[in-house]
């Protein structure tokens, strides 16, 4: 069942759970996340980065398409930091149901007019957006990549911005990291600005780089009023250890040999983040 996020979020804000927002880097990683959402039925957003999309193609986006209108589970399509304007209007025209507009490193001025124009484009074709106040490090592909300082974001200008803008989510920095954490880092999640900006706007609120945070700060940030968390590094070490693991067996070569456990092993993951986000069982909420 597809549709758009600002359609998807307005539930899980009113009933206090997180949609995951799983991102795709292949095939294989689709059909576990689709498969293990429906045996949960939970609500799910694709979320696909510019440098995947890049690497996956165009071609990739029917088979996503037909995958979420197939599944009787709520699904969107998300471009996940997109950071030009070229980038959002060639995923809405290729058939995204959402999309983000990453801003937040350019000033809170130009930040408002570029998420603005973003708007002016998506909101008539019925795609919703997203953007991000405060910075929580990069999204490349590196092991460091994410461990930047983190700029939190100010409960002040996240009213501002909402006003200013019409925008429909918003990505707050409180206190996460895009991908894996360095051993010598201990994330922490600010609840209490996260309960300062809840106070002031009612739109749902997304938490970026959500993969290494203790269970137990998510669990506080779904409770305090965050209605989407990405998930992105959890998932794919999950799936590309086992690969590792199973690849050392020479004889394998088939993908049917190969891809089958990989696939259950990410599916763990993705069982245990839907029951952390109270995502669970919430797909009957759509119907």
């Amino acid at each position: 069942m597809l549709m758009n996020m600002k359609e998807l979020l307005a539930v899980a804000n009113e009933h206090h759970f997180a949609v995951p927002a799983f991102n795709m880097s292949s095939n294989m990683i689709l059909k576990g996340v689709i498969e293990a959402c429906e045996e949960k039925q939970a609500p799910v957003i694709i979320a696909i980065h510019p440098d995947e999309l890049s690497f996956l193609t165009d071609d990739f986006m029917p088979a996503v398409r037909e995958a979420a209108m197939r599944t009787s589970i709520p699904v969107v399509i998300h471009l996940d930091h997109g950071a030009t304007f070229e980038q959002i209007c060639h995923a809405i025209r290729v058939g995204f149901t959402s999309v983000m507009i990453d801003a937040s490193l350019k000033s809170f001025e130009d930040n408002i007019a570029i998420t603005k124009k973003v708007i002016e484009v998506a909101h008539p074709l019925n795609v919703s957006v997203e953007a991000e106040l405060g910075t929580i490090g990069t999204t490349g592909n590196g092991e460091s990549e994410g461990t930047s300082k983190i700029i939190y974001t100010r409960p002040e200008d996240v009213k501002e911005f909402l006003e200013r803008t019409g925008v429909d989510t918003l990505a707050i920095a409180i206190g996460t990291s895009h991908g894996i954490y360095p051993k010598d880092m201990t994330p922490k999640l600010r609840i209490d600005i996260l309960q300062e900006i809840k106070k002031l706007v009612d739109i749902p609120l997304v938490l970026h780089g959500g993969s290494a945070n203790p269970d137990e700060e998510i669990s506080a940030a779904v409770k305090n009023g965050i209605s989407k968390i990405n998930i992105s590094s959890d998932i794919k070490e999950a799936f590309y250890r086992k690969c590792r693991d199973v690849l050392n067996d020479p004889v394998i070569r088939e993908p049917n040999a190969i891809y089958p456990p990989c696939i259950e092993a990410m599916k763990k993951v993705i069982y245990q983040k839907i029951d952390l986000f109270n995502d669970a069982d919430k797909a009957k909420l759509y119907k």
